[in-house]
Parts: structure tokens; C-alpha cells; sequence
């Protein structure tokens, strides 16, 4: 093959248009976007909203002009609800919204279109080029968790069976890791949730950790007032007073960075008040004494001086938790995106274990997964560590199996990987060329603007994207891939059902699937054969590849998805695994009533103990920062910055300031400041609110740009899930005019700046 020149300088990406005037959000944007110019389905079609993991239910109709969203009430999930990101998602079906044809750098420097020959061909010749030159690991491959099942599966198998890469990982590493490992290491299994939501309206109380689920996943806040009006208890963990927290019956407002305490605290209570369910820790689970002592650790009076949460609050939490006959913890990614965020996962499960919610009816812990695929994404391959059907890649066995369902030899697949963040690191060192698949990293990773240099670094990028995205923007090459409503694949939201999602309109010309563009790929790399481009056949061969699993796909099939609403896994291929169950839908809705996934069929208390964040204030960083979403933007914002009624609602980045900490910088509501971490800066408006703590600061990530929030947070990793500590740093305020002048707003004193 021809060799390719050096590739020149990546601009920088293009500049993020500004909307016309801000808005409020409202509680839910449901106006329709702007008919689709699409081409549009012939009859309505059963499918699923591309956003979060809920994956609700809806239809897909002909309009006036292009495609509508139309409610599907029979559908258990969503029950017809939508919100405004599900209801406006038809408007980036048009091809004025998305890429429509293949882009590659030219010697200029600009993107430039090209067919799809050229294009793949320098895919092809640029990761052959490296591996023969630096080895197979020198090749990266970087996956999303929006991306079906089938997609996946694929991209784990073409990169270590096509490309002979282990340096493979995804955005989910950002998403769910802690809450897994967690759940691994005490119940022997990771399912988000082992219930149905169903259950979550039924049961006595709630306890939700780090969630603003009104906001993250609108038509599951219904669960939660199902649970009041039933006469269950929700008790509201976060260090802001967010639109969830106020329906709470108890809202606990911790300092970022110490869940941990807090769990703790509370398991500590339990003990002192004689709440035990001592019958169930000696039938049921092993590790209580450990678990105990360090909790013993935690008394009342220390946790609140960690956490500031009273400590009349810490017993009225207990007291709610377990006089309901039965109980849930839930938790997001408050207390999982931290650096103990296992281990505080840990202390939540050890509190289920220790009152004995956990392994019964209406009972448990569980994790509200982010992401549309974020819980079918981590069970098939894409994970640096792991094989389809959450087998480890460690394992001979699961390396046996799945080389048999590949046909190769288990010794030529490559070992455990980089994580996410340290695959990221790596680029342009050791991981000299990156194909990355929906992820936006230069918007979503922590410690951007150094992630972002080292894409620049990188001597060949190529990225498949539905739109031309903040990454993609810095690519040598820029693949165009269908997206949800033009294609058929399969998902599992966030309680572990398995859902068809149908394509409903053709893609435009000149965009292809992701399977097409693996299969063309591996085919230009000398394997013709194994990468299927039917999303029927690529998950045929994962229910083969799963068999057997923790996440046992293999009594399956797209026909038995597409007569119900979704299959549970484990559902294995034996009548008695696929068959359906007399109280619910096929499958495995509830996991544990039996037994645990472990050895011994007994849950696992893990001790842990309170330790501070990576990053502390200090007296020139004296304010923390958190980070999470708002209702109208999702994730990096790629797909949902593209949508007007979105960004009407939605229009940019701000930081949310209690009223002390303005009038001490000082500020007023609109003014710009500047948020600057030892990292960087990100710059944007004030809103004043009394719904945050006075020594905290909150900002959204969605934007890039000069607001971008993820420029100052902090890529310190979990040591078991390395999930990096987006939800927790150190941080200063400067008003925008101070901002690069070193002249802190707090003190008027001199300082240094972020790098």
C-alpha cells in the first residue's frame, strides 16, 4: 500500500453556534422538532428513544413533511411518557443535521468529502501501516455506550481478533464501572438493577444516592411519586436541592466527596439501634464481622463533621429505611464517579445486606445506569478486560469458548487492556493510531483540553459518528454511520431487558451501518470472513459467544423480541431459561430471590472505610466543584446541541453558585465567571441558587468550548473500576474580568493558574 504522508496540524474544532436568546428549562420540552426530511416509514414502527438507558418505548410515524414521535402506552417502561430529548430526537434524522458522506483530512489541513473506497482505504492502510510499524497494540479502539449490542460485540471482536490490539475500552468506563465492580464484588453479578422498575413503586422506601433522575430520565420520576402515593418513603441523597430532591420525604445534603462517610454513618447506626437482620446475615452472606468494625469507625457526631449532615438527620435515614417492611438503595453517578466510588458502592450494599434488603421481593441495591446501551455495552467486549457474555478475559475457559464461536486460537487473543482514561493517556505515546466509535472525548473526558492534545498527538485518527462532533472535527478520517431510527439492533436498558430496537426510514445515501464499516474494514485487512454485516446474524453469534456467561444471552432471538417487551438475561437456551416466567415477561426480571451469583450462592460484605477525595480545597482552591446534566442536553451534547427547541431551552453552560459564595467573589446572577482547577478553566454565567451547598459549585458538561466544565475536573482513577473523579475537585472562582489576570476573587490576593 502507499504510504500516507504526515498528517498535518488538526484545527481546532468548529465554534459552537450560539442560539439566539436563554431560556429557562422547562419541566419537560415537548414540542416536536422540525419534520424530518428524512425518508419516512410507511406504517408506524415499535421502537425506542436513542437517549438514556430507560430506552422508552415510542412510535415512529409518517407526518406532514418527515417523521413523528407518537406515544406507545402499552410499552412497560415509559408507559407512553416522553421526554423532550425523546420527543424532538426525530429532527437529527434530516441530513441537514448529520454527516452524509465520508470526510478526509487533505493536505490543506481542512476535511474534505471522499467516497467510501477512499476513505475506507486509508482506515485500512493507516492502522496496517502502524501495527507493522509499532505492533498491534500501538492501534487503539475506543467505543460508546450508545451503541447496540450488535455493535459491541463487533468492535471487541474486530479489535482483537481483526486488528490483534488489547488496548480496547469505552465511554462507559465513565459511566457505570464503579457501580459493577461493586456489584461484582458482593453479589457475583453486575445487572444495573435486578428488579424492574415496577418495583420500585412498590417497595417501602427509597433511598437515592446522587441521582437527579427528573431530570436524567423524566418518565422514571412517575416511579418514584407512584412510591409516596403508595405510601413508601423516598429519602434524596446530593449535595444539591435538586427538582428530584424535592419530592423527597428527607433530602440529606452532603459535601462532595464523602457518600462514603455517609453510608457508613449509617450502617453504624443500624448497628447501635439493634436494626440488624441478624438472620439473613448468617443464612445469606459471609464477611459481616470485618464489615462491621469498620463501620463501628463511623459514629454519628464524626460522620457530620465529614459530611455536614446533621446528626438527627443520619437517624431519622435510618429509621425510615428500615421500619419500611422492605427497602432500595439506588445509585448514579453522584457516589460511583469518585475515586472510592466502589468502595462506596460497597458501604450502600453492605447497608442493604446488613438490614437484610437484598435477595427478596421489593428488596435491594441497585444502579440507575446513564447511558441507552450503557448496560448491553459492558457486557460484550468492549471492556479492556472482559469477553461477550461478561466472561473475563483472563479466564482460560471464556477464552476457550469465544475463541471457538470466533474460530481462533484462545493464545492469539491479546490480554486486558487500558482502561478508558489510560487508553486516552497513551495516545500519541504508546497508541499511536485510535478508531473511535460513538464518544465524544474531547467534550466528555475528564481533564479535556490534555485529552484533547493528546488526539492532536495521535499520527492517525479515524472516527464513525452519526454527526461531525467535537472528536470527530480533529480526525484524518470522519466515517458517516446510520443511527437508531435507520437501523435494527438490539439494547439493554437499565434493568437488564433486552429490547428490539426497529429500524423505521432508509439512511441517507452515503452513510453506512458501524457493521458495515467493521466488516469492510476487517476485509481490507486480510479477513473476508467473520464480520457479518445483519444485525440478525451478528446477534445470532452473540447469543452463541454468551452462552453460558454471567450475561447469558443465548435463548434470545430477535422473533421472541419482537412479540413482547423485552427479555430479561441471564436467558439461556435450556427451556426452563427461555421459557416465560408466570409472574413477569421471559427471562430473569429478578435476580438473587434464590441465591447470589457467587460461589457460595452468599452475598459478599466487603469492608471499607472513609477516606477523602483525590483533591481537597486549600486555600487556593478553596471550592468544590460537582458536574452532572440538565433535562434538555444529554451527555457531550453532540446529538441534542443540534436540536433548536433543545437549545432554546438549554442554551449554554452556566455555574451554579449559592448566594454566600457570590456576594463573597462578588458576583451577580448573569455574570461570567471563570471556574479554574489545577487542570484548567472553564468560563460561563452564574445562576444563583440557594439548592447548593455554600462551599460548592455545579456545573453542566454538555458544552464544549470556553465552557466546557470537563477542562477542570479531575481524571484521578478508582483503583478497582478506574473510573476517573468527574464528580469532585478542587476549584476557584474568578470573575471574568480577573480570569488569567492571577488575581483570586476570594482573597484579592495573587495565584497561580490551572495548566
Amino acid at each position: 500500500m502507499p504510504s500516507r504522508p504526515s498528517p498535518p496540524t488538526r484545527p481546532s474544532p468548529p465554534p459552537e453556534p450560539t442560539p439566539s436568546a436563554p431560556a429557562s428549562a422547562p419541566a419537560e420540552p415537548t414540542p416536536p422538532a422540525p419534520a424530518s426530511t428524512s425518508p419516512r416509514p410507511s406504517a408506524p414502527t415499535a421502537t425506542h428513544c436513542p437517549y438514556c438507558a430507560l430506552q422508552c418505548g415510542m412510535n415512529l410515524a409518517a407526518g406532514p413533511a418527515g417523521v413523528d414521535v407518537l406515544e406507545r402506552p402499552g410499552f412497560p417502561v415509559n408507559r407512553g411518557a416522553l421526554c423532550g430529548k425523546g420527543r424532538t430526537a426525530p429532527a437529527l434524522l434530516s441530513p441537514a443535521s448529520r454527516l452524509t458522506e465520508p470526510l478526509v483530512r487533505a493536505p490543506s489541513g481542512r476535511l474534505v468529502p471522499a467516497g467510501w473506497p477512499e476513505a475506507l482505504d486509508r482506515v485500512a492502510e493507516g492502522l496496517a501501516r502502524t501495527r507493522e510499524a509499532h505492533g498491534a497494540d500501538a492501534c487503539g479502539v475506543f467505543g460508546g455506550g450508545g451503541l447496540t449490542n450488535e455493535k459491541a460485540y463487533a468492535l471487541g471482536k474486530f479489535a482483537r481478533v481483526a486488528l490483534g490490539t488489547s488496548q480496547i475500552d469505552y465511554n462507559g468506563r465513565f459511566c457505570m464501572a464503579s457501580a459493577a465492580a461493586g456489584q461484582q464484588r458482593a453479589f457475583g453479578l453486575d445487572r444495573g438493577l435486578p428488579f424492574p422498575l415496577e418495583d420500585v413503586a412498590r417497595t417501602g422506601c427509597v433511598i437515592l444516592v446522587g441521582s437527579n433522575l427528573a431530570e436524567t430520565m423524566p418518565p422514571a420520576l412517575r416511579y418514584l411519586t407512584e412510591l409516596r402515593e403508595n405510601g413508601g418513603r423516598l429519602i434524596v441523597v446530593d449535595p444539591r436541592r435538586t427538582r428530584t430532591a424535592e419530592h423527597a420525604d428527607l433530602h440529606l445534603a452532603p459535601r462532595p466527596g464523602t457518600d462514603l462517610a455517609l453510608a457508613l454513618g449509617l450502617l453504624h447506626l443500624v448497628v447501635a439501634e439493634g436494626r440488624l437482620d441478624e438472620e439473613f446475615i448468617r443464612e445469606r452472606t459471609t464477611g459481616w464481622e470485618q464489615a462491621r468494625a469498620a463501620a463501628m469507625a463511623h459514629w454519628p457526631e464524626h460522620v457530620e463533621r465529614i459530611t455536614g449532615v446533621p446528626v438527627p438527620r443520619l437517624r431519622e435515614a435510618v429509621r425510615m429505611f428500615c421500619a419500611a417492611g422492605t427497602s432500595m438503595v439506588l445509585t448514579a453517578r453522584g457516589p460511583e464517579q469518585q475515586s472510592k466510588g466502589t468502595d462506596t458502592v460497597g458501604a450502600w450494599i453492605n447497608l442493604c445486606l446488613a438490614t437484610g434488603r437484598a435477595g427478596r421481593p421489593l428488596s435491594g441495591y441497585g444502579a440507575l445506569t446513564g447511558q441507552g446501551n450503557g448496560q448491553g455495552g459492558r457486557e460484550h467486549g468492549q471492556k479492556a478486560d472482559q469477553l461477550p457474555g461478561y466472561r473475563k478475559l483472563t479466564d482460560p475457559a471464556a477464552r476457550r469458548h469465544v475463541a471457538e464461536v470466533w474460530g481462533v486460537d484462545p493464545d492469539a487473543l491479546p490480554g486486558p487492556g487500558r482502561s478508558a482514561y489510560e487508553l486516552l493517556e497513551a495516545l500519541g505515546t504508546e497508541v499511536r493510531a485510535l478508531l473511535l466509535m460513538g464518544s465524544n472525548p474531547v467534550v466528555s473526558a475528564p481533564r479535556a483540553a490534555h485529552v484533547e492534545e493528546r488526539l492532536r498527538r495521535l499520527d492517525f485518527l479515524v472516527v464513525a459518528d452519526v454527526v461531525l462532533s467535537e472528536t470527530a472535527a480533529l480526525a484524518d478520517v470522519v466515517l458517516p454511520v446510520t443511527q437508531w431510527a435507520e437501523e435494527t439492533g438490539t439494547v439493554t436498558n437499565l434493568e437488564g431487558r433486552v429490547l428490539l430496537r426497529r429500524q423505521a426510514v432508509a439512511p441517507p445515501p452515503g452513510v453506512r451501518s458501524d457493521l458495515a464499516v467493521l466488516s469492510e474494514l476487517a476485509a481490507r485487512l486480510g479477513m473476508e470472513k467473520g464480520f457479518p454485516t445483519d444485525p440478525e446474524e451478528v446477534f445470532a453469534e452473540l447469543r452463541r459467544a454468551s452462552a453460558g456467561g454471567p450475561a447469558d444471552y443465548s435463548g434470545i432471538t430477535y422473533g421472541a423480541l419482537a412479540e413482547g417487551d423485552g427479555i430479561f438475561w441471564p436467558c439461556g437456551a435450556e427451556p426452563e431459561g427461555g421459557a416465560p416466567q408466570e409472574d413477569g415477561p421471559p427471562g430473569t426480571p429478578r435476580l438473587f430471590l434464590d441465591r447470589f451469583a457467587t460461589e457460595d450462592g452468599r452475598a459478599r460484605f466487603v469492608p471499607v472505610t472513609h477516606r477523602p477525595a483525590a483533591e481537597e480545597p486549600d486555600d487556593e482552591y478553596p471550592v468544590l466543584l460537582t458536574t452532572g446534566r440538565v433535562l434538555a442536553q444529554y451527555q457531550s451534547g453532540a446529538q441534542t446541541r443540534r436540536v433548536a427547541e433543545l437549545n432554546a431551552a438549554e442554551p449554554g453552560p452556566f455555574v451554579q453558585v449559592h448566594p454566600r459564595l457570590a456576594a463573597r467573589i462578588p458576583v451577580a446572577e448573569g455574570d461570567r465567571v471563570a471556574v479554574v482547577s489545577r487542570r484548567g478553566r472553564a468560563v460561563a454565567p452564574v445562576r444563583i441558587s440557594t439548592a447548593i451547598r455554600a462551599d460548592t459549585v455545579f456545573m453542566p458538561f454538555h458544552w464544549p468550548g470556553e465552557g466546557r466544565a470537563n477542562s477542570v475536573t479531575n481524571p484521578a482513577l478508582d483503583p478497582t473500576s478506574r473510573m476517573p473523579e468527574f464528580k469532585v475537585c478542587a476549584v476557584r472562582l474568578e470573575r471574568a474580568e480577573d480570569a488569567g489576570t492571577g488575581i483570586d476573587a476570594h482573597t484579592g490576593k495573587g495565584t497561580g493558574t490551572g495548566d
